[in-house]
């Protein structure tokens, strides 16, 4: 890489590291530039992977505040995050670069009408477990559970948008904060980038250069990103990830 390539991927690491923290998303900037330096899908996607890992335990860092008492709800949803993200990675060397991306639009759209409407859904779910007289599940159940997994699958696999997949499934069907779900959302996504990388480390090619700066660049961002989305209104949280998301979903329709 020449110097200025070093100096936007460095930059990128540091947007993405925000990002991810606040949203997620930020592998739909990282991952262009690396592609721009020349590197190939693949070994652009490893590398990506590799970096953010700073980043994400920077923010779930960032979030430890908001992890209080959610120990328990966390570790049920490891497993998945584990099992989802080794899948996903396997995916990626064993599928064409191309396996996901009709679906992935589809997938972020999705997720986007569920944060949107997820106040509305709460309450349309609340309303009916008081008249059945039941009460919610502190982790969200199984269903949470199995979508957690399969969003962990994708993560595993590209991971961009996935912070937003997680919030829009959490949000739905745990009864909590957007906050307190952002923290867990960081937790996951660190997990799951994690169980990939190592992954990669064994048995795919990956760009040391590329790595290390934006692991770096993310490591920051991720503070940063923490020290912003902890001080956004539930309304502004949300409106954001439906900002990131449809720019995620243009940019990936036009790749």
């Amino acid at each position: 890489m020449s110097i200025w390539e070093m100096l936007a991927v460095f930059t990128a690491g540091i947007s993405a590291g925000a990002i991810n923290t606040i949203v997620g998303s930020g592998t739909l900037i990282t991952f262009p530039v690396l592609l721009a330096t020349g590197l190939p899908p693949v070994t652009a996607t490893v590398s990506n992977a590799l970096g953010l890992i700073p980043g994400s335990i920077s923010g779930a860092i960032g979030y430890r505040a908001e992890l209080r008492g959610q120990r328990s709800r966390v570790l049920k949803l490891t497993t998945g995050a584990l099992v989802g993200g080794l899948t996903g990675a396997t995916l990626l060397l064993a599928l064409p670069s191309t396996a996901f991306e009709t679906i992935v639009p589809v997938l972020v759209a999705l997720a986007l009408v569920l944060v949107i409407f997820q106040p509305r859904i709460s309450r349309a779910v609340q309303r009916r477990r008081a008249e059945k007289g039941e009460s919610a599940h502190p982790d969200g159940g199984p269903l949470l559970y199995i979508g957690l997994t399969l969003a962990s699958v994708y993560g595993g696999y590209f991971t961009a948008a996935q912070g937003i997949i997680y919030l829009s499934l959490m949000g739905m069907l745990v009864d909590d904060t957007m906050q307190r779900l952002n923290a867990v959302k960081n937790v996951l996504a660190a997990i799951v980038n994690s169980i990939a990388a190592l992954f990669f480390l064994f048995v795919a090619d990956f760009d040391w250069t590329a790595v290390v700066l934006i692991a770096v660049g993310s490591a920051l961002g991720g503070q940063i990103g923490a020290k912003v989305g902890r001080r956004l209104s539930p309304t502004l949280l949300r409106g954001l990830i439906v900002t990131v998301g449809t720019v995620a979903i243009v940019q990936l329709l036009l790749r």
